[in-house]
């Protein structure tokens, strides 16, 4: 048959195809629901080859039909076709076509499915009838608490159990040995009643009407009514049976098809073509049903009954339900057959979210969007043309998956941002900065350890931007981080002042006093800094003491990279951050990496988005009260179009119309620099001493400058002369610093910068 296109131009006497299908010119073609066609479930897909194509008008004009099933093509012949068919005018195989064959089987898993519920329900009927009976009930009762080892319910059960009996057997032998007598005296007593309130009532109305023969009129009424009901039943008797016959069938097919279990020779066929793209909750049991997980595939055999916690209804732009799992399976299990379940509810898998809530454990938090509903286009960011932020307040960075706002709290906060090249980090983080930059209090700076390009256009509204991952940019970036830890605790200390260990900085303060300015810091492929030889141990031991210390403070801190093991990001990093953004990552140990232990098994992963697909993409933790999926708007300059550049001009415009002038970078200050391997030679030369144990150093150094060496660490002391080759040794049995290998090391240091500062000039 035809699928899509008409058959080439043909002559009367061609021989036609056998299975094709067509009509005579003034035919009513049948749709899918027209009964009077022999097959009523097709759908025309075109019927336009009337005058001069396919067949000539006066034979009759093809038309394509596509079929709803999987079984093939389906044909539909009008009445006035069939009528027309005895005499030649249309040529039509006689063969049986699928759809009769489908019909008919289709037919017959029906009338297996009825049988077997009928039969179903009477199982159960008798089923219940026995345990009311008998004690089958506690006995099924006691092994279910012998399995669990509830020896204080079985024994309570067989208590119960035995009470049960013995009342049973009670009213038995009662029932045995008083039921006969006692229905002879019911029998003897309600017709002596009967016949006595008969004769009264004759008595009454004889006297009433004075004739005697009225006395045994009642007794006539009584043999009349009982002849009329002996008719009525020996009249209608199997009309009664059929229809209490009935009644009890249409039961027992209630309580069978209540039963939800159908053996798999009864099921309705899963056909591709029926699925529904609305993952209603028979959807969404069929498709665990066909999810091959072994303890589900047990469930359902052994007659589980669903538990809807939430039945399925609209959420955002998706579909949300709420299952509690049976026995023996775990959302976890459902998390590693993600691809397959979205493929059976007709999703990708991007489009599917199995999770398990916090506060509900052991039930399926189902949310499944609309098809294609992820893939397309962000809408533009909400501050592209116009409008500024309060850092306080936070930015709008991205939608989430139900296509609500997502706002990105400043103050507080940090930001840990990961995922594989080409997943799209850069959208979100370019939004926080631009977001950022559009308060005009805000004060930015960023490190990317990398020569790339994005933060180019931003240049005129930040205080700092260092590119590169060469000897000098790590040194910058270290010194921003010492700084950085210093800057921390004078905050600490000015706001301790202000308003006691519950204060934290606000818009009044900040525009008070512009050293209490808020601030932004990136570290972009921190990894390069993480894993430094020289300086790795010590970057991670300032990081996770500003990301520990400065929420408070107003300063925030992003922390970006496509890495996402533990060598390249510290693990306390991610247990501190804020806000966790996890974009395509590759397996599930990155995942848990950023967004937490045990994320990936509660569902909430980012394994399954797909890099240069799923571009901006991510799954997100901290935005709001559960993870999710977020979707980070795109500002963009590339390929002619340049949205950046408006957006950090009128950045500029706001700072300049505030009359803020740009806060002066701490670090070109030398004089505020701090140098740990002067202070080292410093406490040294006033101890007076050759060599001073690692301890010692550091508490001479904190006394020195508690807010930069308070928290030092002989780890940390280590790590950084080690740089210098003048790391601690051991001298009888303790870890020294030598006075002359700092002095020597400070020999080195100078002349190296002196060489340096002759080669530039």
């Amino acid at each position: 048959m035809n699928t899509g296109h008409h058959n080439p131009r043909h002559d009367h006497d061609d021989e036609l195809e056998e299975g094709q299908v067509f009509y005579l010119p003034n035919a009513t073609t049948t749709d899918h629901n027209d009964t009077d066609a022999e097959v009523v479930d097709a759908e025309i897909v075109d019927d336009s080859a009337n005058a001069g194509g396919g067949i000539p008008a006066e034979t009759g004009t093809e038309i394509d039909v596509r079929a709803r099933t999987l079984t093939g093509y389906r044909r539909i012949i009008p009445v006035e076709t069939r009528d027309r068919m005895a005499s030649g005018a249309v040529v039509l195989s006689n063969r049986a076509t699928p759809v009769a064959k489908t019909a008919a089987k289709t037919g017959g898993k029906s009338a297996g499915r009825e049988v077997y519920y009928i039969g179903r329900g009477a199982v159960i009927a008798c089923q219940r009838l026995w345990e009311a009976k008998t004690n089958s009930a506690y006995e099924r009762a006691l092994r279910e608490a012998r399995a669990e080892g509830n020896t204080e319910l079985y024994l309570e059960l067989e208590a119960r159990g035995e009470q049960a009996r013995e009342r049973r057997h009670k009213r038995r032998m009662e029932l045995i040995k008083d039921a006969p007598l006692a229905l002879v005296k019911a029998l003897a007593v309600g017709a002596a009643t009967i016949t006595g309130l008969s004769l009264v009532l004759g008595v009454v109305l004889a006297l009433a009407q004075k004739d005697a023969g009225m006395i045994l009129a009642p007794i006539s009424g009584v043999i009349d009514a009982i002849t009329w009901t002996y008719w009525f039943l020996a009249t209608y008797g199997a009309l009664l049976l059929l229809g209490g016959t009935a009644v009890a069938v249409a039961g027992l097919r209630h309580l069978g098809q209540r039963d939800g279990h159908l053996p798999r020779w009864a099921a309705p066929a899963d056909e591709p073509d029926a699925r529904d793209v609305v993952p209603d909750e028979g959807a969404i049991l069929q498709a665990l049903r066909n999810l091959n997980l072994g303890a589900l595939n047990k469930a359902f055999r052994e007659g589980w009954q669903p538990r809807w916690v939430s039945g399925t209804g609209r959420q955002g732009n998706g579909w949300h339900t709420q299952l509690q799992l049976p026995l023996g399976v775990t959302v976890e299990m459902l998390a590693t057959r993600k691809e397959v379940l979205a493929h059976n509810l007709m999703r990708k898998p991007i489009e599917v979210w199995p999770t398990e809530p916090r506060t509900q454990p052991g039930v399926l938090d189902l949310w499944v969007a609309d098809p294609g509903i992820l893939s397309g286009p962000v809408p533009p960011w909400p501050l592209l043309e116009d409008g500024s932020t309060d850092y306080f307040h936070g930015v709008p960075v991205a939608l989430d998956a139900r296509g609500e706002k997502v706002t990105a709290r400043l103050m507080a906060r940090n930001y840990l941002v990961a995922g594989i090249m080409g997943s799209g980090k850069s959208s979100l983080v370019i939004c926080l900065l631009l977001g950022a930059m559009l308060d005009p209090l805000v004060d930015i700076d960023v490190h990317v350890l990398a020569y790339n390009v994005d933060y180019d256009p931003m240049k005129p509204r930040l205080r700092s931007l260092v590119k590169g991952d060469d000897p000098e940019q790590i040194e910058a970036a270290m010194a921003t981080l010492r700084n950085l830890v210093s800057e921390v605790s004078r905050r600490g200390k000015a706001l301790e002042a202000l308003g006691g260990e519950e204060a934290k900085l606000t818009r009044d303060i900040a525009e008070r006093d512009p050293s209490m300015r808020p601030r932004v810091v990136v570290f972009d492929e921190v990894h390069e800094l993480f894993t430094h030889p020289q300086h790795g141990a010590e970057a991670k031991e300032l990081a996770l003491k500003v990301t520990k210390k400065a929420r408070k403070t107003g300063i925030t801190l992003l922390w970006v990279t496509p890495d996402a093991d533990a060598a390249s990001l510290p693990r306390g990093i991610s247990k501190t951050a804020s806000n966790r953004v996890a974009f395509a990552i590759n397996d599930h140990q990155g995942n848990d990496a950023i967004l937490g232990t045990g994320m990936h098994k509660a569902g909430y992963s980012a394994t399954t988005l797909v890099a240069g697909e799923d571009v901006g993409t991510a799954m997100a933790a901290g935005f709001a009260k559960q993870p999710g999926l977020i979707r980070s708007h795109y500002v963009r300059k590339e390929r002619g179009i340049d949205q950046i550049t408006p957006v950090v001009q009128r950045a500029v415009a706001l700072r300049e119309q505030a009359g803020i002038i740009p806060a002066v970078i701490e670090q070109a200050d030398e004089a505020e620099q701090v140098d740990p391997l002067a202070d080292i030679a410093t406490v040294l030369d006033t101890a007076g001493v050759a060599r001073m144990r690692t301890q010692e150093v550091l508490q001479r150094l904190a006394e020195r400058n508690a807010a930069v060496y308070r928290d030092w660490t002989p780890q940390q002391l280590t790590a950084f002369l080690s740089e210098y080759n003048a790391e601690p040794r051991k001298s009888h049995g303790s870890m020294v610093v030598s006075a002359a290998r700092i002095a020597e090391a400070i020999t080195d240091r100078d002349d190296d910068w002196g060489d340096e500062d002759g080669g530039a000039g």
